[in-house]
């Protein structure tokens, strides 16, 4: 009888759980067992680890062969597994010896020729794994991105390899901790919109705050081109930023794109995305667009085309800025920090209040056409700004340049920085005492906004993203208090709400 204990991690929402495999040779008839809640993919791997142990030219012991997957009360699935296995296998029959494993942490799927495929989920392993302060052993494609936990990481192409490392045979080389330069893909920038000088200033606003936004106008006005310009004028994340937002990717199992490292991710799904595809879901529960978007921008457009359901799953998490899913037995966590960028058309013909067209809608129709956006919903976003049809003098060649979105970006920068360090939040997520004590707004202010807030039936978060707005504006001019020309050009920023009335 012989015993074998290795470490590996499990994949449970973007957390990476430990999981211990032990192996134990014993006497009796040769059969394979793996226990500890493994699902199908797992048990699979019998045939998987014997084909790579066999190919590698090793022996299939002919014992009775248990693997255990501990904690037995916590469900494990895929092929990460499978490396450990067989190393456990050929350590167990002494055809291996690795020193201290307790050390090292083993992940990887075996094609039956003994070559290591990667899998997803490795970067949050890998993470945990360099807070334990384990090397990690993974398949070559899967090292850059283990590597940018600033773990030590041993890439391996094959078993057979990897064997040969362990025994002194050969050697691979370890690969240290990975740090890219900052992204320098080309972000669209906002000097290639001509005119719109309302709209641009609004999406200063959003990105001074971290805001909500909302663009209404006809169709061929510019409102994907604004939006698809919000993360270039938003400062890059920071390095913690950047690996919450990897470590989505890498669960989905997708590669990471090193040349976008700390750039703002931008996610625009279709409208006809189902509620699972947007905040995630499954039988084994998936990020959806708004975690895919994590410390980025989300942008629906055609907002009242989605389906009312799919919007209405967006409400909990644009609050809490995560999103849990529960299935029965299981349950995910996945971050959702997300500023939503949206536009929709006026009408269901896209003309209403388009000098240029005729609009064919009842006011029924538009009534009908806007109440697919709930109140609850239009309450989470701070900002609808109108989007007209452009004068067709901005649109001449010889037009004078727009302000690029470098100048911008450098305001945002600012006023970004100016909120963290004063307030420690950006403003968007003030709310209560520390939106009051923020403001500090004088009397005249206070006036203005209970006036609004009758006139125009203000809920009370309509009230409070008023005065988050009107923050972010004096932040911008660089000011502590909040007077009466930032709430009123923040009370401009609500088209909704004055349309309603």
């Amino acid at each position: 009888m012989s015993l074998a204990i290795l470490k590996s991690r499990a994949q449970h929402g973007t957390n990476a759980p430990p999981v211990t495999i032990e192996v134990f040779l014993s006497g009796g008839l040769p059969t394979f067992s793996i226990v500890g809640m493994a699902e199908t993919a797992v048990r699979e791997s019998k045939d998987r680890v014997r084909g790579a142990i066999l190919s590698s030219n090793f022996d299939w012991p002919q014992q009775r062969i248990t693997v255990n997957l501990g904690p037995a009360d916590m469900k494990k699935s895929g092929g990460r597994f499978d490396l450990a296995i067989a190393l456990g296998i050929l350590a167990a029959s002494r055809q291996l010896r690795i020193a201290d494993t307790n050390d090292w942490e083993f992940y990887g799927e075996l094609a039956l020729n003994g070559v290591l495929r990667p899998v997803p989920g490795v970067l949050p392993a890998a993470l945990s794994a360099s807070r334990a302060g384990r090397t990690v052993v993974v398949p070559a494609t899967n090292a850059s991105e283990a590597a940018l936990a600033n773990a030590e990481v041993l890439p391996a192409m094959t078993l057979l390899e990897l064997t040969a490392h362990f025994s002194g045979a050969g050697f691979i080389e370890p690969v240290g901790s990975l740090e890219p330069d900052v992204g320098n893909a080309q972000e669209p920038d906002l000097a290639d919109v001509k005119g719109q000088e309302q709209a641009k200033r609004a999406l200063e606003i959003a990105a001074a705050g971290r805001h909500n936004l909302l663009l209404i106008g006809p169709p061929g006005t510019g409102k994907s081109m604004l939006a698809r310009r919000l993360p270039g004028i938003l400062p890059p994340m920071s390095r913690r930023d950047a690996l919450d937002t990897a470590a989505v990717e890498s669960v989905l199992g997708n590669a990471l794109d090193l040349s976008r490292w700390r750039l703002r991710p931008f996610r625009a799904p279709h409208h006809t995305a189902s509620a699972a595809a947007l905040v995630g879901g499954g039988t084994d529960p998936r990020p959806g667009e708004i975690s895919r978007a994590h410390n980025g921008v989300l942008f629906l457009d055609e907002l009242p085309e989605f389906n009312r359901n799919v919007l209405e799953a967006l409400r909990q998490p644009l609050e809490a800025r995560c999103i849990t899913i529960s299935r029965a037995g299981r349950q995910a966590n996945f971050p959702a920090c997300v500023q939503l960028v949206a536009a929709m058309n006026p009408c269901p013909c896209g003309y209403l209040g388009d000098p240029a067209n005729n609009c064919g809608c009842s006011a029924d129709r538009v009534a009908a056409y806007r109440a697919k956006i709930s109140g609850p919903l239009l309450d989470r976003i701070d900002i609808h700004v109108a989007v007209p049809r452009p004068a067709m003098e901005a649109l001449r060649p010889d037009t004078p340049p727009a302000e690029p979105s470098r100048q911008v970006a450098e305001r945002v920068a600012c006023a970004l920085a100016l909120q963290l360090r004063e307030r420690g939040y950006f403003n968007a997520r003030l709310d209560g005492d520390r939106l009051t004590k923020a403001c500090r707004a004088d009397d005249g202010c206070w006036k203005m906004l209970e006036r609004a807030a009758d006139r125009f039936a203000l809920s009370a978060r309509a009230h409070q993203r008023i005065l988050r707005v009107a923050r972010t504006i004096a932040d911008l001019a660089d000011t502590d208090v909040v007077d009466a020309t930032h709430v009123a050009e923040a009370l401009s920023l609500r088209q909704l709400d004055r349309r309603r009335h």
